[in-house]
């Protein structure tokens, strides 16, 4: 005879209930608590409710306690990666791009002055010549500044009387040796054939001008005729074409620039400044010094709207320093690029996705955001970053590649690449223009016996250009977004220190299985 089992009938009233039942995965708090150092790829964060499209996912983010980005997205102060023209394609695409400073002051002043002239509202200071120039002065402006639309004035300054404008049709065929010499009075569009709009004239009116006329370039005047500020229509037409770009109030181009902390560093900033940099970055491997402090104080007290950010630094207290010096923002990692060898070398640093959760956790009481410096090669580690506290993240290799990257491609084996090297390479340190710039990020000098390389040198794989590449980090981080089950970047933070979103440690099977495998052949395309 076979019995009977009493199988218990559980109800919703009992699920319910038990409130373990439902608890899954574990805060980030709860992550960064067991004491291991972890990296981005020791955990995943597990997927929240979908109720709304990724296209409505707002990434806006704080890059410091005043400039607001439309992207989390910073390219690394690297010699290998950020000049103008990566500057200029991140600030197009809604982020911010740092121009290293391993060169002659000059030289880098020169590289913030080109992004804030490439993009313009009003042009309060636009290049000027007069009647008594010549061509050559004018292929001469546009060998150095990329443009030669030039307004013509009597005495050729600002604020002169406007008789003509010089452009490149007007020169367009005037380009050999005998015309060189040519009086720009004799090939300028004079005032009579010229739109112009009065002072008082708002930007947006300006623009319409623009438009109606089908002219390239729109002089502000006032009532004596004195020329005020141009408006060039590229500069519409950038405007309808990038709609999230990065600008300041003048709707020009967002820059930062990184500076060291010695006192010939103090002539280099004045250069930056004059160039209209928004932000610099106080770049050093360890940021909690002296050196950085009081340069700080200085910079606070000297060009008290200029934001500063300091770094790097990877614990409590070194943000602590930083932070009562006066910083508005915060640059952590130490030694997790994939070309630093720091924490190999020094045996100092500290894991990445413990040190962002840390110094953020630490910094938001003050309202000071955190830039995540290192280890980013994925998307998925961008949202990870972000998931921990960071405001933004920066990043080297990761643009290395592209572009605009600074550089020449090479080929090697049928594939094409480019130089990448760490600011704490030989190779970068030992660069003759550079005045010790690379060597005082890790408190070396030119007078230095022997230097000890914190960094090494390397080749990237192509990556295209910034501006294909940059929006499809945008989208891939807004579909992380959505997977989560949040509508933007501020409401991510929310969750993670309630504790509403949730993480998971993987072992390094685990690791394994969220990667390509059992494939004898693949191809991976990003985009």
């Amino acid at each position: 005879m076979i019995g009977t089992v009493n199988i218990k009938q559980f109800t919703m009233a009992d699920i319910s209930n038990d409130s373990e039942i439902l608890q899954d995965g574990c805060s980030a708090f709860d992550l960064i608590s067991s004491g291991n150092g972890l990296t981005y790829n020791d955990f995943i964060i597990l997927p929240g409710f979908i109720s709304f499209s990724a296209d409505e996912v707002d990434l806006t983010c704080q890059l410091t306690k005043n400039i607001t980005l439309k992207a989390p997205l910073v390219s690394s102060p690297m010699d290998t990666v950020t000049e103008a023209d990566m500057a200029i394609a991140m600030a197009l695409c809604g982020g911010i791009g740092i121009i290293h400073h391993n060169c002659l002051p000059e030289a880098q002043a020169n590289e913030v002055f080109k992004v804030k002239k490439y993009k313009h509202g009003f042009i309060h200071d636009p290049m000027v010549l007069c009647p008594n120039n010549t061509v050559s002065d004018v292929l001469e402006v546009k060998k150095e500044h990329g443009f030669c639309g030039i307004p013509i004035t009597e005495n050729g300054k600002l604020g002169g009387k406007l008789v003509g404008i010089v452009t490149s049709r007007d020169i367009d065929f005037l380009e050999e040796k005998d015309n060189l010499n040519m009086k720009l009075g004799d090939v300028m569009t004079g005032l009579k054939d010229l739109v112009t709009a009065k002072s008082g004239v708002t930007l947006q009116q300006a623009n319409s001008i623009l438009e109606k006329s089908k002219k390239g370039k729109l002089p502000i005047i006032n009532n004596e005729g004195n020329l005020l500020a141009l408006i060039a229509r590229t500069d519409l037409k950038k405007s309808r074409n990038y709609p999230n770009a990065s600008k300041d109030e003048n709707k020009q181009l967002l820059v930062g620039a990184a500076i060291g902390t010695r006192e010939e560093d103090k002539h280099r900033l004045n250069l930056l400044a004059q160039a209209g940099v928004d932000v610099v970055i106080l770049d050093s491997s360890q940021g909690n010094s002296i050196y950085q402090i009081e340069m700080v104080k200085f910079i606070k007290k000297t060009y008290p709207k200029l934001q500063i950010i300091g770094g790097n630094v990877v614990t409590i207290g070194q943000a602590k320093n930083l932070i009562e010096a006066g910083v508005d923002a915060l640059r952590v990692g130490m030694g997790s690029g994939s070309i630093c060898i720091t924490q190999e070398v020094m045996a100092v640093g500290r894991a990445q996705a413990t040190a962002v959760y840390k110094v953020a956790e630490y910094a938001r009481r003050s309202r000071v955001p955190v830039i995540a410096d290192g280890g980013i090669q994925s998307i998925g580690h961008i949202i990870k970053a972000l998931a921990l506290g960071a405001s933004t993240v920066m990043m080297g290799s990761l643009l290395a590649g592209t572009s605009e990257a600074p550089g020449e491609y090479f080929f090697s084996d049928g594939v094409r690449l480019k130089k990448y090297r760490g600011m704490g390479s030989l190779e970068a340190m030992d660069r003759k223009d550079a005045k010790g710039a690379a060597m005082d990020r890790y408190f070396h000098n030119e007078l230095d016996k022997m230097k000890v390389a914190q960094g090494v040198s390397g080749s990237i794989v192509d990556k295209g250009s910034v501006l294909r590449f940059v929006p499809y980090l945008q989208c891939g981080l807004r579909h992380g977004c959505q997977d989560i089950g949040t509508r933007s970047l501020e409401k991510l933070r929310v969750m993670m220190y309630s504790g509403e979103l949730k993480f998971e440690r993987r072992s390094y099977s685990a690791q394994l299985e969220g990667n390509v495998h059992g494939l004898f052949s693949y191809e991976k395309r990003l985009f």
